[in-house]
């Protein structure tokens, strides 16, 4: 609420926090007003981020915008009213009666950096579960996957800096994650079950579901996407019967697509595990994949395969 005074007061309400509000208020600032600066946005500077170039003068439009936010978020002139908006406005020039609303927003703004967390964790987005720590551990592994955690845990200092490397190793050994040993991790580590999973559905390289044992990536970048990259996938999907994202039958093969693997220049792209592929062709592809289903009988044959499909 801005109080009303008998007097004339040298003060300023802009509505609107975007580019040109903030223009605004900061020239208003410099001139020695008090600003009260009105988003109804969480944020200023409103849509113009959206935006790749401006015109006429085909400047970059963030680069126009973020010195704007940096001067007004810090100018001591100017109070941020976000995720505000002004109810009624009453009295005369000068000497205005002006009733702001205020949206909750059940943080402590003077403490906030912007790490989105309580976005990701939002009670009336996410329904908050909390296991205890003590029951996690008490889901019964078999006998083997028991000996091959303890080996991993072994490996490691038990700690949560720790947690990454140990879910690694989890998933270069079982090329995915189980879910009774995440339960585990989390057991073992003394961290909660909801980070383990944050970390587990983060990083691309770790998969809740079962993969095969050659992942195939067909690199969808504009270079490859130009060269046939969507005609490389497509042929894919119908040599191994599977969509993307998924697996063969026998565990043999993972199709996933991925945005770009550094390798323009061999446009259309291809990786199999370790291995990259460039130049590739529809054509090439039934010869890329006997090498991989024979080096199941024969490794011998499968590495002199590899060499020559790589040709």
């Amino acid at each position: 609420m801005i109080k009303k005074t008998d007097q004339k007061v040298g003060a300023v309400l802009v509505v609107g926090a975007g580019v040109g509000g903030m223009q605004a208020s900061l020239d208003l600032a410099e001139a020695g007003y008090n600003v009260y600066l009105v988003e109804k946005g969480p944020s200023i500077g409103g849509v113009m981020a959206q935006l790749d170039k401006t015109f006429p003068t085909n400047d970059c439009a963030m680069c126009t915008l973020a010195p704007r936010m940096v001067d007004c978020g810090g100018h001591l002139n100017i109070e941020k009213l976000t995720y505000s908006e002004v109810e009624s406005i009453e009295g005369e020039a000068g000497n205005f009666r002006i009733r702001v609303r205020k949206k909750p927003r059940f943080i402590n703004e003077d403490k906030c950096t912007g790490c989105g967390t309580c976005t990701t964790n939002c009670p009336v987005l996410n329904i908050a579960h909390f296991e205890d720590v003590d029951e996690l551990g008490k889901v019964q592994l078999k006998e083997e996957d028991r000996q091959i955690f303890q080996q991993i845990l072994s490996q490691h200092d038990i700690n949560r800096e720790s947690i990454i490397a140990v879910l690694q190793d989890i998933n270069n050994r079982y090329r995915y994650l189980p879910d009774d040993i995440l339960r585990h991790v989390a057991a073992a580590l003394n961290v909660p079950l909801s980070l383990v999973y944050s970390l587990a559905t983060f990083y691309n390289a770790f998969s809740l579901v079962p993969r095969g044992k050659y992942v195939i990536r067909v690199c969808m970048g504009t270079a490859c996407h130009v060269q046939g990259g969507h005609q490389i996938l497509q042929g894919l999907e119908r040599m191994l019967n599977v969509p993307v994202g998924g697996t063969t039958e026998d565990m043999n093969f993972s199709l996933e697509e991925v945005r770009c693997l550094g390798c323009c220049g061999l446009a259309p792209v291809i990786t199999i595990n370790e291995d990259l592929y460039g130049s590739v062709t529809q054509a090439k592809l039934p010869k890329i994949l006997k090498r991989y289903r024979e080096e199941e009988v024969s490794v011998g044959i499968a590495s002199e395969g590899v060499s020559d499909a790589k040709d």
